[in-house]
């Protein structure tokens, strides 16, 4: 799926100065420090559906998709908890988000652990970039190839129109840290979202 595996070791982060404020910078440290953790800790794709508690529910750590790993490092660098924030957004606004799925009625056992809608409450509270320079602790969306949604963590920055893009995700294997092909990726979106920026 255009991706080129790398050695699993966490590199040096490397920051722009100037271009991100305090705030940011220790955020997007803490970010991508909590999702180069799963490395070697999840170690499988698994989308099937599963009943879990609410809040701040998950699938077994050893398994799970892409938007796992970015569950999972807002947790545990700010217990940030998107499962709840998507969940009472919805509840509030269903007819806001996607129905793609078909369903009815929110459910917190999944809708958080979508795409699309964590596309959707981003754009929403306001964190979309315009704009393709990535900074490490972005979040980068898109659709690969057979039009599959995917999201990753940048973990390093890059300039717009770069070939390839360092990033932790999941994309079949279990959490990596990877260079991912841009080309051949369509509906390509961009986020920057720091909780203890947004609480102040």
């Amino acid at each position: 799926m255009g991706v080129v595996s790398l050695p699993l070791t966490a590199e040096p982060i490397r920051f722009v100065s100037g271009e991100m404020d305090t705030i940011e910078l220790a955020s997007a440290e803490k970010l991508i420090r909590a999702a180069r953790k799963q490395l070697g800790v999840t170690t499988s794709y698994d989308p099937s559906y599963m009943r879990i508690s609410y809040p701040n529910g998950d699938v077994p750590e050893d398994r799970g998709v892409c938007i796992d790993v970015v569950i999972r490092a807002y947790r545990s660098a700010f217990t940030f908890d998107f499962q709840k924030v998507i969940h009472e957004d919805m509840v509030r606004s269903f007819a806001q988000y996607p129905k793609i799925w078909g369903l009815k009625k929110p459910d917190k056992n999944i809708d958080h652990r979508r795409v699309p809608n964590m596309e959707t409450w981003l754009a929403r509270q306001g964190h979309e970039v315009k704009g393709q320079d990535w900074k490490v602790g972005d979040l980068m969306t898109c659709r690969l190839p057979g039009n599959l949604p995917h999201i990753v963590v940048v973990a390093r920055d890059a300039p717009a129109r770069a070939p390839l893009l360092r990033v932790v995700h999941n994309i079949g294997r279990g959490a990596r840290e990877e260079s991912l092909l841009m080309t051949g990726l369509s509906g390509v979106r961009h986020f920057r979202f720091y909780p203890e920026k947004s609480n102040r």
